[in-house]
């Protein structure tokens, strides 16, 4: 489970910020939410079971998911797909002269079968400048390995799988990562937790496309929550069969590695035909059987989304892991959103406590029935272009429960919104909002 994620210097992020997933000392008008949304780990943490991060557009949302999937990415990866010499693809701040030479930090606390871990990095183009790995045994933090440049130390006691393997550790490659290819149980059991993050793009489908539809051919059990969800989701489909297709005439250049072009065929969905079947009705409005709609010629994209999205949302579910999606409400009406995002905030869909972090602009999320006031976070820009975090729990003064969220989002009561003056001439003095008023507060 994550507790929390911090980045600083990396794209628009200038200063540290941090995404925490650590439950604060607040209750809920509705008792259901805190019963529902908090995962309790012993008497001093509790952690959440979802994140919902507002903000304008071009406010830095993105970013925070971007930085996210550069961690799991390179201590994935640098180990075993960088050369001696390749340079890091990592960006910094570049809209302050003294911070665009700096490293980009980040850095990760998290839990594996309820021990705690915080592992994170500084890195640079050109190397590794930091490393380091710590877990909590009892109550006191303890060292597993730091590096500073080319120095690493191991522990010998709590790390004895790094000894040895400071030699064979690239200047641009994670010690982590190296430890893992070397079957330490350690750097591996914290390498598998990184890999069972899943990161979704709600805008574009072709990285998960692939996972749902092989999911739905080789795992029955997946295969029946998948056509569930679908169907009570009011889409008007009532069954879904899925093929492979044995020949796929595709041209590609002949120069193209074959890892390219079978990366490139499972995202374009040519070696899959999904049908989805609709009910058929005569004159009188009797069904009489069912007709076939191939899913990405008939079907609308927000249908198609539903169905790829499924996928990793209930693998997430089943597994009890973290899935982490960029514009979640794309494409999809607001109650689907919701009634997915619900999914997660409650303990008879997610008895596993799995963890959903997503970016939205959806308002009608912004719902004390749907969220606690820790649950609820904002990306907003300074003047100097600087992306800055912060939750509604920690905004001040501080928002009473019964108090709607919404209004006071829309009404710039918490910033992270668009300032929209001088359109065309037309608007003077900054767009002003209409929002219902609410006899309750509501």
């Amino acid at each position: 489970m994550l507790i929390e994620f911090t980045v600083g210097n990396f794209r628009s992020f200038q200063e540290p910020v941090t995404l925490s997933m650590e439950a604060a000392s607040i209750i809920s008008e509705d008792k259901t939410v805190d019963a529902n949304n908090l995962i309790p780990i012993n008497k001093h943490l509790s952690l959440l079971t979802s994140a919902a991060v507002y903000g304008a557009n071009a406010s830095g949302k993105s970013n925070l998911i971007i930085a996210l999937a550069f961690m799991r990415k390179l201590v994935i990866n640098s180990a075993r797909e960088s050369q001696a010499e390749e340079p890091i693809k990592v960006e910094p701040y570049r809209l302050n002269s003294s911070s665009e030479n700096k490293p980009a930090y980040f850095e990760m606390i998290f839990l594996i079968e309820n021990q705690k871990y915080r592992y994170g990095f500084e890195v640079s183009k050109e190397r590794i400048e930091r490393e380091w790995l710590y877990y909590t045994p009892t109550i006191r933090e303890a060292e597993l390995f730091t590096r500073q440049g080319a120095e690493i130390k191991s522990n010998p006691r709590t790390f004895r799988e790094g000894h040895g393997l400071e030699a064979r550790t690239r200047p641009n490659a994670l010690f982590l990562s190296v430890a893992a290819q070397f079957n330490g149980p350690v750097a591996q059991k914290v390498l598998k937790w990184f890999r069972r993050i899943g990161l979704v793009s709600g805008l574009n489908d072709t990285g998960y496309r692939s996972f749902t539809l092989q999911s739905f051919l080789d795992d029955s059990h997946l295969r029946d929550e998948i056509l569930k969800l679908v169907r009570s989701l009011d889409v008007g489909v009532e069954d879904i069969s899925v093929k492979k297709n044995d020949e796929v005439s595709v041209s590609f250049p002949p120069d193209m590695p074959d890892k390219m072009k079978d990366s490139l065929l499972k995202s374009s969905g040519l070696l899959f035909s999904t049908q989805m079947a609709h009910t058929k009705y005569d004159n009188d409005g009797q069904p009489i059987g069912q007709e076939n709609f191939d899913l990405e010629g008939n079907e609308s994209e927000g249908t198609q989304k539903l169905f790829f999205l499924s996928g990793p949302i209930l693998n997430t579910l089943m597994e009890g892991e973290i899935l982490v999606v960029d514009e979640m409400e794309a494409r999809m009406h607001p109650l689907i959103t919701y009634a997915l995002i619900q999914l997660f905030n409650s303990l008879e869909t997610n008895p596993r406590r799995a963890q959903l972090i997503f970016t939205t602009h959806d308002t009608n999320l912004l719902n004390r029935s749907l969220f606690r006031r820790d649950q609820i976070w904002f990306v907003e820009k300074d003047s100097f272009g600087a992306s800055h975090l912060y939750s509604l729990v920690e905004f001040k003064p501080r928002t009473r429960n019964d108090e709607s969220f919404e209004r006071n989002y829309l009404r710039g009561k918490y910033g992270a919104i668009p300032y929209l003056r001088g359109f065309y001439g037309i608007l003077d003095e900054g767009l002003k909002i209409p929002v219902e008023e609410s006899g309750d507060g509501a």
